[in-house]
């Protein structure tokens, strides 16, 4: 079986896999886009290649994955 990690930062609204930071419970409990403290699994080694284009996200600005919950693109609580 292929390893995976955790990568925040590069989910969809409600695509997350499980329990993040604040606003989240588990899987497809994000609310924003590609936020920071939601994380997805991928394939091992390819969290930091991955990036999410600038005209992907609502203000224009690139978003690269993170092996650590981010600060950014976090709901208001």
């Amino acid at each position: 079986a292929q390893e995976n990690e955790k990568c925040f930062g590069v989910s969809k609204a409600g695509e997350n896999d499980c329990a993040a930071g604040p606003g989240t419970t588990c899987a497809g409990t994000s609310s924003v886009d590609y936020q920071g403290n939601a994380w997805t699994l991928v394939p091992a080694g390819t969290c930091e290649d991955t990036v999410i284009e600038a005209s992907m996200t609502m203000d224009d600005t690139e978003r690269k994955g993170s092996l650590e919950a981010l600060e950014r693109d976090v709901p208001a609580t």
